[in-house]
């Protein structure tokens, strides 16, 4: 095995608030058109004023005049979208994307001055924490296994999602789950993070149809002069359930640095995290094991039993990553960037059994081969590069030429088989080797953006190629000593899993606007996908691990072309209001996991299954949004219909022994159907200076249609999609009373959701249920000198103890100082 890697030490108050403030003059649309920027400036912490409208100096529009960056600060003119311009907050004003291809979605957005003031960040995904509908699967500080939830798709959504960093695609889209296929988060520093964006669905014909649930565009803030910054984050989280009773404690390092000299700017960042977490499982049995005390009875989430003899995965972890940015202006016009990133983790585990022998009152593990897969030490090291070549003439014509690459150079699990024989407290000497190391994928794009009536005419015509390979190795290797086993173990495979997929895609859209008041956007994309090289070992292994039987299986090579229209009419009735209507039409196809991977993750198996279909996906949705230059209220009204909706299904397995594992497969249900309503506020300077009120809340209302395949007892058709919730509301108040305080607090809550198709999972409050859950937040950040800040917040307030599947972070205390020079 390699060497470890070097380590270094809303509510309807607040609409109505908003709806009762005083409006502004911001112009729903306009004839200037300011691209993107090149640079932001340095993040040097000012004393803080409260927030009045501003108007854009000459000075910084003339900056426009430098090819854009992907990182660069957004317009202040406003496209022909709707949204305000000239806002008191830049996280009002247009995204960069937005002006660059006429986007026609809707977005919400986050700088990183906000978000270093009002949100406790730990991890790069904490930025998204109050944005309307958003919901992030973060089990504790550093998980790298973070899913985006969207108003629409739940928590094993991850490849119905798109998130970049930059020109670098960061979502994993060799899976849909809530695991392996995570965002890679971890390779992004917060403290160099610019700005998010964020797009709801797949109206874009630019984006491919993993964009059903939205985009995420999260940008690094290039510098434009010389600066440094440090941060030292530390968080403390008390935790008691079950037999399981410690206070668990993270500290991290976070620093960037950059300049620009001349043509060339640049900008390096890293973080180290060295944490500890809460249980994340728990291990299970079907009854008290004989001869033993300390069982907690409890049920399981569909009502059989599924009684807690111990805590199974309670992990501590050192994660390094570091990140490189370069950015050369090769003419005025033309700007060239090279990214490179590297993230390395080390991770250990310890489960802790609550049952002791009744015979020698010593704590057992009494037999139950439940607590080996939580016995576990997990290297990896992956690395991400991205290039890209874009120009900004601002005349008839522009071009964006992209290729990022990420591989798993290391990651390898290690853990033993099983456990010794009861009353014992001990692992078997074999074990097994997982590997994932192997596993990379490949992202390039070329666009263009062809302005036949010059930069304000009535057309902007943008089109488009794209290719993506995916490829998965998964080998799982026999050890004869798990703890010091070579990277291929003795030779045995256990299994393996081992494909690829591809993407070919063409596509172009044109905006039109018909009248200064009114753009049709129209746009189609062109999808060939296949599947192939897939491959397939299972084996049959004794309790002891000794393999009986090997079952070798070529798998079928699938493909699919497909055809995706896109449209939007948007509206300005006056300067104040704007009103937009999207459809798209999108095809999201089978992961290269769904097709191929067995696995077993804490006790539950994945099964492939190699010949799905591609889901069919039609969303529509109507928004009517009133801005002001310091806020803006948005309604929408949308309807989602998803035909061959690839849905996982777990189900419940108990052999001889009473030892519990959980199987989980991949499926095609023929039609889903999910509509709702999203209302969103935010404004500053409500009734008072300094005052800001933000909330939204989220209603979808999800069925199964139709689902022939279904074979189980009871009936699937009118259930609830799993993982979807009923209900998400967030409300939250900042305020800004001076020039050196800004304090904030914000509640979140989601409402029920379910986990299997029939909606049996009723039991709450116990391991691997899916609860309701609310939640309030707090931070205060005070800036003590021009240059050093400090914050204090408390995340879960009231320590709201709930579970989705894992058990969730209780109360915990966060402590942060940053200096910036």
């Amino acid at each position: 095995m390699l060497p470890r890697h070097a380590r270094c030490g809303v509510s309807v108050v607040a609409v109505q608030v908003a709806l009762l403030a005083s409006t502004g003059g911001a112009s729903a649309q306009s004839s200037e058109r300011a691209l993107p920027p090149v640079t932001v400036d340095a993040p040097i912490v000012a004393p803080h004023k409260p927030r009045k409208p501003a108007v854009q100096s000459a000075a910084a529009r003339n900056r426009s005049a430098k090819p854009a960056s992907s990182a660069g600060a957004p317009p202040a003119a406003v496209a022909t979208s709707g949204q305000a311009a000239g806002t008191a907050r830049a996280s009002l004003e247009i995204p960069p994307a937005v002006v660059r291809y006429q986007l026609p979605q809707r977005s919400f957005s986050i700088t990183a001055k906000e978000i270093d003031e009002t949100i406790n960040l730990r991890d790069p995904e904490d930025a998204v924490k109050y944005m309307p509908s958003l919901f992030v699967r973060k089990r504790h500080d550093g998980d790298n296994q973070a899913v985006l939830a969207t108003r629409s798709w739940g928590l094993n959504s991850s490849a119905r999602t798109l998130v970049y960093y930059d020109e670098l695609l960061i979502s994993a889209l060799i899976g849909n789950n809530n695991s392996g296929a995570s965002p890679k988060w971890n390779l992004i520093v917060p403290e160099a993070i610019g700005r998010v964006d964020y797009f709801n669905g797949p109206f874009a014909a630019a984006y491919p149809g993993n964009s059903i649930g939205g985009v995420l565009l999260m940008t690094s803030k290039m510098p434009d002069k010389s600066f440094a910054t440090a941060k030292e984050t530390v968080s403390v989280m008390p935790w008691s359930q079950y037999g399981t009773k410690s206070t668990y404690v993270t500290s991290q390092t976070s620093a960037a640095a950059g300049n620009r000299d001349g043509a060339l700017s640049w900008l390096i960042s890293a973080n180290y995290r060295d944490g500890y977490q809460q249980p994340l499982s728990y291990v299970t049995n079907g009854s008290v094991p004989a001869k033993t005390t300390g069982t907690f009875i409890a049920p399981s989430r569909t009502g059989g039993v599924a009684d807690v003899v111990g805590a199974g995965a309670v992990a501590h972890s050192q994660q390094t990553s570091a990140n490189i940015r370069l950015a050369y202006d090769l003419t005025p016009l033309v700007q060239a960037t090279y990214s490179f990133a590297v993230w390395n983790n080390h991770q250990t585990s310890e489960p802790q059994t609550y049952l002791r022998s009744t015979v020698t009152g010593q704590p057992t593990f009494a037999g139950l081969s439940g607590f080996a897969p939580n016995k576990f030490t997990w290297d990896e090291l992956h690395v991400s590069n991205a290039f890209s070549l874009r120009s900004d003439t601002k005349g008839d014509f522009d071009f964006d030429l992209s290729a990022s690459s990420y591989n798993y150079l290391q990651d390898i699990l290690l853990n033993p088989y099983t456990v010794v024989a009861s009353p014992g407290l001990g692992y078997s000497l074999n074990g097994k080797v997982t590997r994932m190391d192997g596993t990379n994928w490949q992202n390039a794009d070329a666009k263009g953006v062809w302005r036949p009536d010059g930069i304000d005419g009535s057309h902007e015509v943008s089109f488009g190629v794209h290719g993506d390979r995916y490829r998965l190795e998964n080998p799982v290797y026999a050890s004869t000593v798990w703890y010091t086993a070579p990277s291929t173990g003795n030779g045995l495979l256990y299994s393996t899993g081992v494909g690829e997929t591809r993407t070919e895609a063409l596509w172009v859209q044109d905006a039109w606007k018909i009248t200064p008041n009114v753009k049709l956007t129209l746009g189609g994309r062109l999808e060939t996908w296949q599947a192939l090289d897939g491959l397939n070992v299972n084996t049959t292994a004794t309790g002891a691990g000794a393999i009986t039987s090997v079952t070798t299986r070529h798998q079928p090579s699938l493909s699919s072309t497909n055809f995706s229209p896109k449209a939007s009419l948007s509206y300005d009735p006056n300067k104040d209001w704007n009103i937009t209507a999207n459809f798209g039409e999108a095809y999201r196809y089978p992961t290269v996991t769904e097709l191929y991977q067995n696995i077993s993750v804490s006790n539950v198996t994945y099964l492939a299954n190699p010949r799905l279909a591609p889901e069919q996906d039609f969303t529509g949705e109507l928004n009517l949004e009133r801005h002001w230059q310091d806020g803006r209220i948005r309604f929408t009204v949308f309807r989602e219909r998803t035909n061959d909706a690839l849905i996982s299904q777990t189900t419940t397995v108990t052999d001889v022994a009473g030892n519990q594992s959980f199987q989980t497969a991949v499926s095609n249900v023929a039609a889903i159907r999910m509509r709702g309503v999203e209302l969103s506020a935010d404004k500053d300077n409500v009734l008072i200076s300094g005052l800001q009120l933000f909330g939204s809340v989220t209603y979808v209302d999800s069925r199964i249609i139709s689902d022939p395949s279904w074979t189980g007892t009871t009936t699937v058709v009118g259930k609830r999609v799993p993982y979807v919730p009923d209900w998400r509301a967030k409300v939250g108040v900042s305020y800004r009373p001076n020039e050196g305080w800004v304090y904030t607090v914000a509640a979140r809550y989601t409402g029920k959701q379910y986990a299997t198709l029939d909606n049996t999972d009723v039991v709450p409050h116990v391991y691997q249920a899916f609860d309701p859950f609310f939640v309030v937040d707090m931070k205060i950040h005070y800036n003590a000198t021009k240059n050093f800040s400090l914050d204090f917040g408390i995340d879960n307030l009231f320590n709201y103890q709930y579970f989705l599947f894992h058990p969730f972070p209780g109360r915990t205390f966060v402590l942060a100082g940053k200096y910036t020079f």
